[in-house]
């Protein structure tokens, strides 16, 4: 289809492209270029995009600024994916049951998980801490863990449900003539069709509990050991200055992992995204 445009419509397209890229890409550049830059020099007249006297400084003393970093950034990494796991074993059957069965109360149940969606984190965080609380959950992994899963749930069912009805019934219908159970029909039938799917589902919940984890951290935590990366940045604000070279490096270290995981499974994130994209 490209080949029938002419010349000019392409430079068009392509020009469209690379504006949109810039902007969508210029904050990470000049976030690294600022981690490159000595902190005397970032705000220095007249500004200068390219860094000065660039070096990769930062990215060594940021361990000495903050000691425990690498612990906030295994912490983050543990508790996003013990989210993802308990999201993933209660949104897959989940799903398949919005998706197959229609009972009493579905659309209402459907409806009450858009509403939860709603409700930031902030204003239920009396309510979860008196909850996390009475659960003994506080100054623990699971301070984080449980809420982070509770609010991820209601989207990701959204979103794997609507994956599920792309799947032919028939499917679910021959292996019930062939006497396979409910059971045995998602778990050899359902699960191999919808795993493009489940891999996005997995993926944009990984990313959802690594960027939610700070206001539930400072609220239900109190000790070093359990804290994880969002809290770790916030140590590089200090009372008279912010070390914002540090902070930059320590952003683009952070979230390694989850660039490493979008790396390995990005051949299914494409395949889940594009999925019923063609008509078969």
């Amino acid at each position: 289809m490209i080949d029938r445009y002419s010349w000019y419509e392409l430079v068009g397209i392509y020009a469209g492209m690379a504006l949109f890229l810039f902007f969508v890409l210029a904050p990470f550049i000049e976030g690294f270029l600022v981690s490159l830059k000595p902190l005397g020099l970032l705000f220095s007249t007249p500004y200068s995009f390219l860094p000065v006297n660039g070096s990769f400084d930062a990215y060594f003393t940021m361990w000495q600024s903050v000691p425990a970093l690498g612990m906030h950034i295994f912490n983050s990494f543990f508790i996003s994916s013990v989210v993802t796991l308990i999201v993933v074993i209660i949104v897959v059957p989940a799903s398949y049951a919005f998706a197959r069965f229609q009972f009493p109360g579905n659309g209402l149940m459907l409806a009450g998980f858009l509403a939860v969606n709603m409700f930031s984190g902030a204003v239920l965080l009396i309510p979860l801490f008196r909850l996390m609380r009475t659960l003994g959950l506080l100054n623990t992994y699971w301070a984080m863990i449980v809420p982070g899963a509770a609010f991820l749930i209601p989207s990701s069912i959204f979103l794997l449900r609507t994956y599920m009805m792309r799947i032919p019934k028939e499917l679910d219908e021959a292996a019930w003539v062939d006497g396979a159970s409910r059971l045995y029909t998602l778990r050899r039938v359902i699960l191999p069709l919808a795993m493009p799917g489940i891999v996005v589902v997995a993926i944009m919940t990984f990313i959802g509990a690594y960027a939610q984890q700070f206001i539930f951290a400072l609220t239900f935590n109190s000790k070093t050991e359990f804290m994880p990366l969002p809290v770790g940045l916030f140590a590089f604000f200090g009372k008279q200055e912010v070390v914002w070279n540090e902070l930059m490096a320590a952003s683009f270290v952070g979230i390694l992992p989850v660039m490493i995981v979008i790396i390995f499974l990005q051949r299914y994130l494409v395949a889940g995204l594009t999925a019923g994209a063609v008509k078969q």
